[in-house]
């Protein structure tokens, strides 16, 4: 077995052709090959389920068998165990796979086993020396992913550690896109290619499950949930840029603010210079993704009804299209934005710096670390709810304590009885709807007021005021609710 180390970044096409002549590949002459990969799974496809990639690959040498298991990236850093072995396609010969379990598992299904989909693409290979004692192989890969008359194109580059420190990779991504593209790639070839089996479009990336355990120490669970935090944002952002769906613009920037709520969480335990060089960064990252979550909101929800009530309202009947342009405005910049080369430097770099963190010490632990910083963030939220008054800026200050809270609270999951963790997190989840549908219509009540030329501006800001007034009325039993669940937490900080 080999532990393969390599980071993933894409390229667009024209990109390529400049990356041949860089300055740092120009002198040294790739070697070139074909590879045509055929990639294996059951019927039921139990591979993918566990994590494993398994292909027939054929080079210039003959062909080659490997197994590769499929942890995630890390902010496009991939770490995979691989075995490797000589071959014949369909011939399935495990003994070269010296863990055990896994090598029963693949015998078990291998004779369900049949083809899912082909990689073919043509890989220049550069080996580089950018440091005494480090050795990269830089391979550029350009081709396709295929799977009946469905088809996907490979332009990519790769940068596998030979020998030297993981920051070694990170020094020469950041040098090349300096010049050139390149941006931090999330989703691999195998997994783009189960997109094709699939026949599935590209869909927005939700906050999955929560990567922590237990026995981690706090600034290894802070890593680890930065780099969760840090996949979710890549996979939004190729649905951002590549189509108009809202949701994947939506999911970016609650991957950006779960990253800045990580960030203040595990502040105690961070070095100072880290949490001053990266938190200014990503705030001004989040204020250029812009408000189009507003927009998206406004017409989607909260002009529907206000259309239904005045159906013969001037004004109102003239915002659906006045708004789609505003939208497509506010999409095309939040695209710019994504797609620019500084949000792929940012990446790379807070990826680079989150390697380079210490492993920390395994005390505190991380459950009573945890502990003290969520009772201090329940207090924020008490605190926020004695002073909550009609001002829309008191609503503003107590939704946003409840969200870090519950932010905290989903990185935490694995430390809590899972009953009692979905019990307080959906009475947030009242509180919070009830705070952001308040936060809506206060929007809603600003945007219209703002519009030049609409008529009878108090009238409809009357409706709204009554609209808010029902959200009033429910707000203090769900705040009440809320803060008389018991936490979590004060069950001793484990899973039952």
């Amino acid at each position: 077995m080999s532990i393969e180390t390599e980071l993933k970044l894409s390229l667009s096409a024209a990109g390529a052709a400049a990356l041949r002549r860089h300055p740092r590949l120009a002198a040294t002459r790739p070697a070139s090959q074909r590879l045509a990969n055929c990639y294996y799974d059951t019927p039921d496809l139990d591979l993918l389920q566990a994590g494993i990639a398994l292909r027939h690959r054929r080079t210039a040498r003959g062909w080659l068998l490997t197994v590769k298991s499929a942890e995630p990236a890390a902010g496009g850093l991939a770490r995979r165990s691989e075995w490797e072995a000589p071959s014949q396609p369909g011939v399935f010969d495990f003994s070269h796979v010296d863990d055990k379990r896994l090598r029963r598992r693949l015998e078990r299904l291998a004779p369900a086993l049949q083809p899912a989909f082909v990689t073919d693409f043509r890989r220049s290979v550069w080996l580089l020396e950018p440091a005494p004692g480090v050795q990269v192989e830089r391979a550029l890969d350009r081709g396709g992913i295929r799977h009946g008359e469905r088809s996907a194109p490979i332009c990519e580059v790769e940068l596998e550690l030979l020998a030297g420190p993981v920051s070694a990779l990170f020094d020469l991504a950041l040098a090349l896109q300096a010049d050139l593209p390149l941006r931090p790639e999330a989703a691999s070839k195998a997994e783009r290619g189960y997109r094709l089996f699939r026949d599935e479009p590209l869909r927005p990336a939700r906050a999955g499950t929560s990567p922590l355990a237990e026995d981690m120490a706090p600034l290894a669970a802070f890593r680890a949930v930065a780099f969760d935090c840090l996949d979710q944002l890549l996979r939004n952002e190729a649905g951002a840029c590549a189509g108009d769906d809202p949701e994947f613009v939506h999911q970016a920037r609650v991957a950006v603010r779960r990253l800045r709520s990580a960030l203040r969480f595990w502040a105690p335990v961070l070095p100072e210079d880290f949490l001053v060089a990266w938190r200014p960064r990503w705030r001004d990252f989040a204020q250029r993704l812009g408000a189009a979550r507003n927009l998206d909101v406004f017409a989607g929800e909260v002009l529907p009804p206000l259309l239904a009530a005045f159906p013969d309202h001037p004004g109102l009947c003239a915002l659906p299209a006045q708004i789609a342009r505003q939208q497509a405005r506010s999409r095309r910049e939040v695209r710019t934005a994504l797609a620019a080369p500084v949000s792929g430097r940012l990446v790379l770099e807070f990826s680079a710096a989150l390697h380079a963190l210490p492993d920390g010490k395994a005390r505190p632990a991380l459950a009573a670390f945890a502990r003290r910083r969520l009772r201090r963030l329940a207090r924020g939220v008490e605190r926020r709810a004695e002073a909550l008054a009609a001002a829309p800026e008191t609503h503003h200050a107590l939704r946003i304590a409840a969200k870090r809270l519950r932010y905290a609270l989903e990185f935490l999951a694995p430390l809590y009885p899972p009953k009692a963790l979905r019990r307080h997190l959906d009475r947030a989840a009242v509180l919070q709807d009830a705070l952001g549908r308040l936060n809506d219509i206060h929007f809603a009540e600003t945007f219209i007021a703002g519009r030049r030329g609409m008529t009878d501006v108090d009238l409809l800001r009357g409706w709204l005021a009554g609209q808010a007034a029902l959200l009033h009325e429910g707000l203090p039993a769900a705040l009440r609710a809320f803060l008389r669940s018991a936490p979590p937490w004060r069950r001793g900080g484990r899973r039952r």
